[in-house]
């Protein structure tokens, strides 16, 4: 046996291999949840994103669909709030192409979607409210939950403790006021931030190519 084959048998990893190992594992202790109920699916987005610096010293956002929850980190992947938030009506990962343009009233159920991706969002304005543009194109916001049409129920939504009924919107994310007011936007005031909403018909590594597929669910 060669020297260098018995010491990785022994254990020994050399610098480099060390380093990066444990360069990781500092990266992944700095993502705490703070007690909040996470799926693994965004566990493993949050530190892939400040691992790998795909965040890119940004504030960034995590919007877990399938469990219709918000998580926002500030640049140092220090949890600053988490929220239940109310998603597209619509089951699925994409955009209809043009939807940004077109009126709400011409938008059927099934093309309501809140799609997944990797977004740089900015806060702004629509015609009635300030918002978080998390894609201008597409007119895909979060900004606080909206009234709406009362049979709706959005507020009584978002308080259930079930996800199964938080799919109501025309794809734009509808969060409570004070997570909007005191978490939003104080982490996006003068900075621009990165969102990832998560897939919930696509592999993981089908939208963020950076992660592997061995660790996707």
């Amino acid at each position: 046996m060669s020297l260098l084959l018995a010491l990785l048998a022994a254990g020994f990893a050399p610098p480099s291999v060390a380093r990066g190992s444990q360069v990781a594992a500092a990266e992944q202790s700095r993502i705490d949840f703070k007690g909040q109920a996470a799926s693994s699916e965004a566990r493993e987005v949050a530190h892939w994103a400040l691992g790998s610096g795909d965040s890119r010293g940004l504030p960034f956002m995590i919007i877990d669909k399938r469990a219709a929850k918000v998580f926002l980190f500030d640049k140092e992947g220090r949890l600053l709030g988490a929220a239940p938030a109310l998603l597209g009506l619509g089951n699925g990962d994409d955009s209809v192409p043009g939807i940004g343009q077109r009126r709400l009233a011409t938008i059927t159920p099934v093309e309501r979607t809140t799609p997944a991706g990797r977004f740089q969002a900015s806060l702004g304005h629509d015609f009635e409210q300030d918002i978080l543009w998390i894609d201008y194109a597409s007119a895909l916001s979060l900004h606080r939950v909206i009234s709406g049409n009362p049979k709706d129920r959005r507020r009584a939504r978002l308080a259930s403790a079930t996800a199964a009924d938080n799919r109501i919107s025309f794809g734009c994310i509808n969060v409570p006021a004070a997570f909007y007011d005191d978490v939003v936007v104080p982490a996006f005031t003068a900075t621009v931030g990165i969102v990832y909403i998560l897939p919930e018909t696509k592999p993981i590594d089908a939208v963020f190519s950076g992660i592997s597929r061995n660790s996707s669910r």
